[in-house]
């Protein structure tokens, strides 16, 4: 079984600040996350110049600016992304980043990203889908906001367009942020696991470590968490991230997990299989026993005990004739060809 994918979401968190970016990168190093994703947009390419702020937005920034506005101040320049991206590479992170435009797309290509990430806002943009698809690269579709539907039409768009069946993973996402516990809806990416046949995951933007860790119980492939230097920093985000220890803790957990599920076999573990002479009851003599006597319920009896049969031998010892003396908690074990010993 693969390592769950570990995306440390950093987005819009640098606030435009090349130097607060670098330190993210340094964040989700040292938290042992697998990626470190941006976001790659031109604002004049992206949304009209009087759309509004989500409310989640206008919440978090305290201001009442356009989203046009908001987006022009956390756009990072193509050399900005450049630096990142050399950055990551000597840091031995994965950089990611979600374009949003067909600029950004052409750029992030030329630029030698590896790994598409689909954010839930262009779930249904066709011609974006296809652009992406048509690289057959790893690619990441978040579906938050979407019903199955909805999802369906992304994949077809997708899988028509050229992208492997393989290279696709699709992540359950909502996208309130912070999204409330009773809608994160962890079953849904169960139903897409079971709908899509292709590996799922998590885009989570609930608060604390405890869905995305539940998400990998379930048998998540990636994990999305936004992150963030400082909470109490102004912008859109910050609020429903993970500090840098949170992080750290997340990946922690995740990588607990992972080692908790196992292979699914049954079997003895290496670290309990010297517990079985100890904790295993063996057949004893209840009372002191003379050879030649029938051995029943009222001479014999369990206890954890070095020598004797393996309680599971109770209905094979019962009713034997005893061919040695035994005092009480002498161990029990009569062969096959009955013989029996201490």
């Amino acid at each position: 079984m693969a390592a769950v994918f570990v995306i440390a979401e950093a987005g819009v968190n640098h606030n435009g600040d090349l130097p607060r970016a670098f330190a993210l990168v340094d964040a989700a190093v040292e938290a042992g996350a697998d990626a470190v994703k941006f976001q790659t947009f031109k604002a004049d390419s992206l949304v009209s110049k009087s759309l509004a702020q989500a409310a989640y937005q206008e919440k978090n920034t305290g201001q009442t600016q356009t989203q046009y506005e908001l987006l022009k101040s956390l756009e990072l320049s193509e050399a900005a992304h450049k630096e990142l991206f050399d950055y990551c590479n000597d840091k031995n992170i994965e950089f990611m980043s979600t374009p949003f435009d067909d600029d950004s797309i052409d750029f992030l290509k030329a630029l030698g990203m590896r790994r598409w990430k689909i954010p839930s806002g262009e779930l249904l943009s066709i011609p974006y889908l296809r652009k992406i698809a048509a690289f057959d690269e790893p690619t990441i579709l978040s579906t938050g906001m979407g019903n199955l539907a909805e999802v369906h039409l992304a994949v077809d768009t997708l899988l028509k367009a050229g992208l492997s069946k393989k290279h696709l993973t699709i992540l359950h996402a909502n996208t309130a942020y912070p999204t409330p516990f009773e809608d994160v809806n962890l079953r849904a990416m169960l139903t897409l696991a079971e709908t899509f046949q292709v590996a799922v995951g998590l885009s989570d933007h609930s608060l604390g470590i405890e869905v995305p860790t539940a998400a990998v119980a379930l048998g998540a492939a990636v994990i999305e968490k936004h992150f963030t230097l400082d909470k109490t920093l102004p912008g859109p985000d910050h609020q429903a991230s993970l500090e840098p220890q949170e992080l750290k803790a997340m990946v922690s957990a995740i990588r607990h997990i992972e080692l908790a599920l196992g292979s699914g076999e049954k079997v003895t573990s290496t670290s309990e299989s010297g517990h079985k002479s100890l904790v295993r009851k063996r057949i004893v003599a209840k009372q002191p026993i003379e050879a030649g006597m029938i051995l029943s319920e009222d001479n014999v009896t369990l206890k954890r005990s070095e020598k004797g049969a393996l309680a599971a031998e109770w209905d094979r010892i019962l009713g034997q004739t005893a061919q040695l003396d035994y005092e009480v908690d002498d161990g029990i074990e009569i062969g096959i060809d009955g013989d029996d010993g201490v």
